[in-house]
C-alpha cells in the first residue's frame, strides 16, 4: 500500500547547508526535484525572504550546489535551477532505489522537512535501512498509509471527511453561513457536539498533512 512519510533531515548533512546558515531568514521550497546523474540531483528551487545578491553570494559559497541560475523573480521571490552535488545521498536513495516521489520538500533554520510518497511501506522501509548504515539522520515525524477511499489520501477518517465536504457544500464556511452547525449536524443526522468534533479534528488533520510543511510561520523568523 502507497505510503507518505514526513520527516526531517539536518541541513547540515543534507543540500544548501552553507545557504541556509548564511541567510538566518531564508526560506527554501523545492518546486521539482529530478535525477540528472550518478550523484547528482537538480531541483528547482523557490528561495524567500532574502535580496537577491545575498542569495547569488551565499550560493557561491555554497559547496553543495553548482550550475545555478536564477530563472525568475517576483518581489522577494526567487526561482532557481541548479544541481545538488553534495550531501544527496540520501534524497537519490530515495528516488532511484526506493522510487519515491518528493511530495513537499521546504528548507529553513537548520533542516530540511519532507513528504515524501513510497509505493509501498517496504520502500521505506529500505529508505530507513539505508540511512541508518550511512549514519544520516532522517527524523520520521509522521507515517501514515493511504488507501483507496478520498479521505484515505488527506490524513482523514470517512467521518470527518463527510463532515467536512458537506459542510463546504451547504455553505458552513462561507462568509456569512448559509447554515448553522445546528442545522447542519441535524442534516447529517448526528449531534451538535459529535458534528463540531469532526470538523475540528478534521481540519486539524488537513492543517498537519498539507500545511505546517509548507511555509514558515513568522513567528518563527523573530
Amino acid at each position: 500500500m502507497a505510503t507518505i512519510v514526513r520527516g526531517a533531515i539536518p541541513s547540515e548533512e543534507f543540500a544548501l547547508g552553507h545557504t541556509l546558515s548564511a541567510l538566518p531568514d531564508v526560506e527554501i521550497e523545492c518546486e521539482r526535484i529530478i535525477e540528472s546523474g550518478d550523484q547528482t540531483v537538480m531541483p528547482l528551487v523557490w528561495i524567500r525572504h532574502a535580496d537577491r545578491s545575498d542569495i547569488d553570494d551565499a550560493l557561491r559559497e555554497d559547496p553543495s550546489v553548482d550550475e545555478v541560475t536564477c530563472l525568475s523573480e517576483f518581489d522577494d521571490e526567487f526561482l532557481y535551477r541548479m544541481a545538488w552535488v553534495d550531501h544527496v545521498h540520501l534524497l537519490l536513495q530515495m528516488i532511484t532505489n526506493s522510487h519515491a516521489t518528493i511530495l513537499d520538500a521546504y528548507g529553513w533554520g537548520d533542516e530540511w522537512q519532507f513528504r515524501v510518497l513510497y509505493p509501498a511501506r517496504d520502500d521505506f522501509a529500505r529508505t530507513h535501512d539505508f540511512a541508518a548504515e550511512h549514519g544520516l539522520r532522517f527524523e520520521v515525524e509522521s507515517i501514515r498509509e493511504m488507501d483507496a477511499e478520498p479521505a484515505g489520501r488527506y490524513g482523514l477518517t470517512e467521518s470527518q471527511f463527510e463532515a467536512l465536504v458537506t459542510a463546504a457544500r451547504e455553505g458552513y464556511f462561507e462568509v456569512p453561513r448559509r447554515i448553522s452547525l445546528s442545522e447542519l449536524a441535524d442534516k447529517m443526522g448526528v449531534s451538535h457536539q459529535s458534528l463540531s468534533e469532526r470538523i475540528r479534528r478534521g481540519t486539524d488533520a488537513l492543517v498537519e498533512d498539507s500545511l505546517l510543511i509548507g511555509s514558515v510561520p513568522d513567528d518563527f523568523r523573530d
